[in-house]
This record gives structure tokens, sequence and C-alpha cells, in this order.
């Protein structure tokens, strides 16, 4: 498997900024962040693939959210705008075992994350 490390997480207003980063241990996968509130299911968000291409955003942060990848650095971002109260879970980090990206759902991605927790409140 490809070993996951996330930071960046904290807590913020509504209507805040967040940068999360996600180094991992080897480039050429797929990889994606989910999320997870309590009592409810793990939620994709963003994916991209290792050439870059197959970008794919939850509905629910189209606009506001954007997933980059640095090769060089073997880091995966997720820049988050405009956050909401609902947006706060925990947000992890997941790498499928292939370089291109399939359906953005959990059961795809094969290596994940510790997590690192987003907070959104006034």
């Amino acid at each position: 498997g490809v070993l996951l490390v996330e930071s960046g997480g904290d807590s913020v207003q509504p209507g805040g900024s967040l940068r999360l980063s996600c180094q991992y241990s080897y480039s050429r996968r797929c990889v994606a962040w989910f999320r997870q509130a309590p009592g409810k299911e793990r939620e994709g968000v963003a994916q991209r693939d290792f050439g870059g291409a197959n970008i794919v955003y939850a509905d629910s942060v189209k606009g506001r959210f954007t997933i980059s990848r640095d090769n060089v650095r073997s880091t995966v971002y997720l820049q988050m705008n405009t956050l909401l109260p609902e947006d706060s879970a925990m947000y992890y980090c997941a790498a499928s075992e292939f370089e291109s990206c399939g359906r953005l759902e959990a059961t795809e991605f094969t290596s994940w994350g510790q997590g690192t927790q987003v907070t959104v409140s006034s």
C-alpha cells in the first residue's frame, strides 16, 4: 500500500479557508480526499489521477474546493474556500491501486491516511 500522512486541519469560522496537505510515499496513483462527519457515511470530496486528469468533485464542494498535486514533493492538496459548518468533518487522504481514477467511492481506494479534523464554527 501507499503511506499517506495528512495535515492542515483546524478550526475556522464560516466563510474562511483552509489548505489540507497529504504527503504520500508513492506518486503513481489516483489520489482523493474523503470526509466523514459523526454519524454519517464517508463521503468522497475530490479526486485526481497521476497525470492530472479525471478531476472530480462532490457537488457539495464544487466551486469552493480545489484538489491539486505536486508529484515532485509527493503531496496532494485540498484548498477549501468559503467553508460552511456542514464542511466540518474528519478529512482523509486516500490512494487507489491505479494511476487513473475510477469512481469517487471509498471502495475504489485501498490506502488511507489517519485523517485531519476540520471544524467550521462561529
